[in-house]
């Protein structure tokens, strides 16, 4: 936890906190801080901690927001809405919002981007110009933003061509487990000569994986394999070729999830708990390419 916001001189009724997975991911520390500039236009501080993707630590988090007395608290979960850390929201009566990777719930609103609908137009670029033999990867097993992504895609996937090859490759551990897993499976693919011919990464750390193996085994992006990834950040733009990704509307998120949450707090709102869907941008840059640069790695042809 922040050590200068745990020790807040002023009411702690005027304090909101916030608990997300990793603070230091681009995603969430950007989502930090567009809570706290939100936060503060409303007339509240914001007292922020990371449960480093670990439930338990998540649970004893939001005691601990409790036990400081803020009037409300934003929580990303590690997992989603019946995690760990949202049980104990509801044990405690605390006043929250759950953000990012969640569903619908009875007892909170809800703020997050819209994953299927995002995924599910990711699908329509991608098949649009010709894949039909595509990797989805995901560095989680668990985050419910993730299985919604990857339910969008391969839903509206199937719906275009039910022939389309789609390898699913998710896979929790650390950043060397992650890499043999992708090293293996393309290895795999290689020796069948059936290599997809583009990938759709489903978060900011599986994108940097993927096109890290990929630049490391030498196979030319888009040329050879495209790729599309969920959720920009400034090094894809840095990189050459730039990725094509998924923009997530942090702000929108932030300002949204720090509306109804205060709204709650003073009253205004009283009713069921909404659930609120955030729409996305597919930021077109190089990384993509047409179905048929897939022959030169043996991959699926039409």
């Amino acid at each position: 936890m922040d050590e200068h916001a745990s020790r807040p001189q002023t009411d702690h009724r005027r304090f909101i906190g916030a608990i997300v997975p990793d603070l230091e991911t681009p995603f969430f520390g950007a989502l930090v801080t567009r809570l706290e500039n939100a936060a503060e236009a409303a007339g509240y501080r914001v007292i922020t901690a990371s449960s480093h993707e670990n439930e338990e630590r998540e649970a004893d988090l939001v005691a601990s927001m409790n036990d400081l007395g803020v009037a409300g608290t934003a929580l990303v979960p590690a997992r989603s809405e019946r995690g760990a850390g949202p049980q104990k929201l509801r044990e405690l009566d605390m006043q929250a919002v759950l953000v990012d990777r969640v569903s619908a719930d009875d007892r909170y609103d809800t703020v997050t981007a819209d994953n299927y609908a995002a995924s599910s137009a990711a699908a329509d670029y991608l098949l649009g110009l010709g894949h039909r033999h595509i990797l989805l990867h995901g560095a989680t097993r668990i985050s419910m933003a993730v299985r919604l992504r990857l339910a969008g895609f391969v839903e509206r996937a199937t719906t275009i061509d039910p022939d389309v090859q789609l390898d699913e490759l998710l896979s929790d551990g650390d950043p060397d487990t992650q890499r043999k897993a992708i090293n293996d499976y393309l290895d795999t693919r290689r020796i069948a000569a059936a290599t997809p011919s583009a990938v759709f990464s489903l978060s900011q750390h599986s994108t940097l994986l993927v096109f890290s193996e990929l630049r490391r085994r030498n196979l030319q992006v888009p040329q050879e394999i495209s790729l599309v990834g969920f959720d920009d950040a400034d090094w894809m733009q840095a990189t050459w070729p730039p990725i094509t990704a998924v923009e997530q509307p942090i702000k929108t998120m932030a300002q949204k999830a720090v509306e109804v949450l205060v709204s709650r707090i003073e009253g205004r709102t009283t009713g069921a708990p909404v659930q609120h869907l955030e729409a996305c941008t597919m930021l077109m840059r190089e990384s993509v390419g047409p179905e048929k640069a897939a022959s030169l790695v043996g991959g699926h042809h039409n």
